[in-house]
């Protein structure tokens, strides 16, 4: 017994080759290589199994890919007959990229974090502390301290420090 039908797939020829410029260009992220190829496949008329098969990804995957592409067929039809290669070319990226996912809030305001950032920049002395330059914990007790924050752990002040390339308690260049 036979599931259901694939949602066909058609694509222009500036559609195409688009696609396959996707493919073909060296610093294109690869999940993106990998969706311009489920969809130049898909219009070739190849099913969600052979496709999955093929990129050795899962049928799903193929599935989602594929309802993505059909469902902005009006406005990519729209795109292309309104504007040149850069509109389209921008477009299809942005129907090829990840759409934004929800995540819980961010634990500290940018008011805080200035503050924070503000605090690393400053010698430990100002404060008292008994350190020639800020150790993650030493910047997070600081940091409650002075009410910046109602709380923090050593651990995420280094790690927010060093995301930022602030990079305390690596000698005291912070001091200076």
């Amino acid at each position: 017994m036979r599931g259901p039908q694939p949602i066909p797939i058609e694509l222009s020829e500036r559609q195409r080759d688009e696609l396959a410029r996707i493919t073909r260009k060296a610093s294109s992220p690869q999940a993106q290589v990998t969706r311009a190829k489920i969809i130049l496949l898909a219009a070739d008329g190849d099913n969600n199994s052979a496709i999955a098969a093929r990129l050795t990804c899962h049928r799903e995957t193929v599935g989602k890919w594929r309802q993505r592409w059909a469902a902005a067929a009006d406005r990519l039809a729209t795109v292309e007959a309104d504007g040149e290669g850069p509109e389209l070319r921008r477009y299809i990226l942005a129907l090829l990229s990840d759409q934004p996912r929800s995540g819980s809030p961010g634990k500290f305001t940018a008011e805080q974090l200035c503050q924070l950032i503000a605090l690393a920049c400053t010698a430990p002395e100002v404060y008292d502390r008994p350190v020639t330059h800020w150790t993650p914990a030493e910047l997070a007790q600081e940091a409650q301290q002075q009410g910046i924050v109602e709380s923090i752990s050593a651990r995420h002040a280094g790690r927010f420090l060093k995301e930022r390339g602030a990079q305390a308690a690596s000698g005291p260049r912070l001091v200076e």
